[in-house]
């Protein structure tokens, strides 16, 4: 039995960070009920190409582990749906636009009026208050604006943004985290509570040092590319087929490094003996070691540092990763089969309990998958009334 057996979530959530909350939450075995648009559904069903089959590969990577109905929640009848969903509901999950959920009925104070044990959990993108709650914000605007982006790319070049969707994905993993904790206190005093997470602040909180930073000299830190600020070596390096990571993070590290890589004589160099003085020394030290680090192989690198102990490791592409060795060791791919799109991949939750198997994987559900199941078996509508609900355009 997995943890959030017995917990139904309302999923009215779309494209990411929303949808990736409510799948963390399928994962450890909640019901999760995804309310979608009739006819056209979650806007990441239209991501595409790639297609799996008909099926966009965007909506299948944070789409598993529910049931979809199809709702018009504009619609009177529709709503009258969805408040039967909410009384049956244990958690509320939406990620509209502030205010959005008001105008439709569905606010926090009136669901809370109706079922006070209700969980609400809210993600926005700058929050729910202050002078940015009207704006809008994909994953690739609020990276910018939270300072991520400033911070990657190279030194003397444009700003990057992190080759995932960061901001939507840490959104949704807090979610994830902040509903986990209402529903532990539910359990002691069972009243529900509302959970809000702004993607802006989800990320504005992943700058940790770099923040720290700006308090203690008043200095906004810069790109460095892959470098790290106060630690030297400590980023990528070109070899003689690709591209490694080496990160010598103390004095100790040093020493083996120089050994492993043959740089005895620069061991004891004064200019680089401790860590303050590799960083000071950063711009000579650098361009030796790439030197050296160029003329062997990714392969002959890693079993060098490797057996020295120095942590090192490769630039891997996605699909060494999907098909490596470390995944499939762990049985950490999900395989599962779609009526539509084949068997679907995917890696599994990343949470390993020691009494609690977390290894129940649906493939996502195809537009609409579950609307006679859930109105008929769990909501008590007849099949005359789901007939009704299609010919109105309701479902």
């Amino acid at each position: 039995m997995r943890p959030l057996e017995g917990v139904r979530i309302l999923d009215l959530t779309r494209v990411v960070s929303g949808p990736y909350c409510t799948m963390l939450l399928g994962d450890l075995g909640a019901e999760v009920i995804k309310v979608e648009r009739p006819r056209e559904g979650d806007d990441t069903r239209a991501f595409a190409p790639p297609f799996q089959g008909d099926q966009a590969a965007y909506f299948l990577s944070v789409n598993r582990n529910k049931k979809s109905i199809t709702l018009d929640m504009k619609n009177e009848r529709g709503k009258e749906v969805l408040w039967r969903l909410v009384d049956v509901s244990d958690v509320l999950v939406e990620n509209f636009r502030p205010a959005a959920m008001e105008r439709l009925g569905f606010g926090y104070e009136a669901v809370r009026a109706r079922r006070p044990s209700m969980i609400y959990c809210s993600i926005s993108d700058f929050g729910d208050t202050g002078p940015q709650k009207d704006r809008a914000g994909y994953d690739v605007i609020v990276q910018g604006e939270a300072g991520i982006m400033d911070l990657t790319g190279p030194r003397d070049g444009p700003p990057h943004k992190v080759g995932t969707s960061i901001a939507d994905l840490v959104s949704g993993l807090t979610a994830a985290q902040g509903i986990l904790a209402a529903l532990y206190a539910a359990k002691i005093d069972g009243r529900g509570q509302r959970v809000h997470v702004s993607m802006y602040e989800a990320v504005a909180a992943l700058l940790t040092f770099n923040a720290s930073i700006y308090f203690a000299t008043g200095n906004s830190p810069r790109r460095r590319g892959n470098e790290h600020a106060t630690i030297v070596p400590y980023e990528t390096f070109e070899v003689s087929d690709g591209w490694i990571n080496i990160g010598v993070a103390n004095d100790d590290l040093w020493r083996r490094f120089c050994a492993a890589a043959g740089m005895e004589g620069l061991r004891d160099d004064p200019r680089y003996a401790s860590a303050p003085d590799r960083v000071r020394n950063r711009d000579t030290l650098v361009p030796l070691v790439q030197a050296v680090i160029k003329q062997r192989s990714r392969n002959d690198w890693l079993k060098r540092f490797d057996d020295s102990g120095v942590p090192c490791g490769a630039i891997r592409t996605v699909a060494e990763v999907c098909d490596g060795e470390i995944l499939k060791a762990r049985g950490m791919i999900a395989e599962m089969p779609h009526s539509s799109a084949g068997t679907v991949k995917g890696v599994k939750s990343v949470i390993h309990l020691s009494e609690t198997a977390l290894d129940t994987y649906s493939a996502p559900p195809r537009l609409g998958e579950h609307t006679r199941e859930v109105l008929t078996k769990l909501l008590g509508y007849t099949s005359e009334d789901v007939l009704l609900l299609g010919r109105e355009g309701v479902i």
